[in-house]
């Protein structure tokens, strides 16, 4: 059966920290010349409906240093939106790669994506959601702190796709958080009913705030992203 990584919601903590020993693992053995042979013979796919530097370049790196090849798809280069649907796409990228990782505007889309695809889907971010980034930021502050569980996360900025996910992977490790967000830009709802079942669950809590100053009290991580998120730039 396939594994997609659309959400963090959809990963248990075990999972997550396996990932995360994982991760810190391939990155020590990398750095000390060995090399890794885990996807020899494998392509991902990466469709770039919004483009990214380091996105691309992480994916592409990371694919080459296991093995394995990464195909890079823009949207001139598919036909996805553009008179193909979502399930013809998803059907005929199953026949030629071993994976897909999609950067675009719906959460919808990756999810009808993973629905017919007969192969893995990676979420490379949405507007609601953008868990590998948070992954990394994961094993990046217990690598600095040594552990996750029991600290405090600030995150100051508008509830946006970073900040819906932050709160989604501290709940599922064990840390605390606090959102400090204005009023108008506050993070998805449903989102934070889910994680809070989880931060029960591992013994933390979610603050959400107006007041940056509320948050940041008792953090051990500072954390905050652009003032305009990616799309927006209109809004006033």
């Amino acid at each position: 059966m396939k594994k997609d990584l659309l959400s963090l919601q959809d990963l248990t903590t075990a999972e997550i920290i396996d990932i995360l020993d994982l991760a810190d693992k391939l990155k020590k053995e990398t750095k000390e010349g060995k090399e890794h042979h885990i996807l020899k013979g494998k392509t991902l796919g990466m469709i770039f409906a919004k483009s990214s530097t380091r996105t691309r370049v992480s994916f592409e790196v990371g694919m080459s240093q296991l093995g394995g090849s990464a195909l890079f798809l823009s949207q001139n280069d598919i036909q996805l939106g553009r008179g193909e649907t979502v399930y013809d796409t998803a059907k005929v990228l199953s026949r030629f790669l071993d994976g897909i990782m999609i950067r675009t505007f719906s959460q919808k889309e990756v999810e009808d994506l993973a629905k017919y695809a007969d192969i893995p889907v990676i979420n490379g971010l949405t507007d609601l959601l953008h868990p590998c980034q948070v992954l990394a930021d994961l094993q990046t502050v217990r690598e600095y702190k040594g552990t996750l569980k029991g600290l405090k996360m600030c995150y100051i900025g508008d509830g946006n796709n970073m900040a819906n996910t932050l709160i989604q992977g501290a709940a599922k490790v064990g840390m605390d958080i606090a959102c400090a967000s204005p009023a108008a830009y506050s993070c998805d709802s449903d989102i934070v009913k889910a994680a809070l079942c989880d931060a029960n669950a591992n013994g933390s809590k979610i603050l959400l705030t107006e007041k940056p100053e509320e948050a940041i009290e008792g953090a051990d991580v500072i954390y905050t992203d652009t003032w305009v998120s990616m799309g927006q730039q209109a809004t006033k």
